[in-house]
């Protein structure tokens, strides 16, 4: 069993690498290189496990967290963004990425 992620959560390890990431620029530059596939396949694996994680990480409590945690955290982070592709925009979502070039994140409240 691998420590980078809270148990229950194996099934996400294998997107950690690429989804796992820190500060809200970052997760909106993933979702804009990622493909179709990619998004799709990590939104599968994470969208039955988004309650029991939300509910692990609440009965934790932010200033709790440890690695792990902190992994899920950016995971289900990540996945908020991804949701929004795979559900709404879907097809249209290499036009939008095409746009979002233009509007480059620099910093925003929740992290760089």
């Amino acid at each position: 069993m691998s420590d980078l992620l809270p148990a229950g959560f194996a099934a996400l390890e294998p997107f950690v690498a690429q989804w796992a990431l820190a500060g809200s620029a970052a997760r909106a530059v993933r979702r804009g290189t990622s493909s179709r596939e990619e998004r799709e396949a990590f939104y599968a694996a994470g969208r039955d496990l988004l309650d029991a994680a939300l509910d692990h990480l609440d009965r934790r409590g932010l200033d709790a967290f440890d690695a792990a945690d902190e992994r899920l955290m950016n995971l289900l982070l990540s996945l908020a963004h991804v949701s929004l592709a795979v559900e709404l925009q879907k097809d249209a979502e290499t036009v939008h990425a095409d746009f979002r070039r233009f509007m480059r994140i620099t910093r925003t409240p929740a992290g760089a």
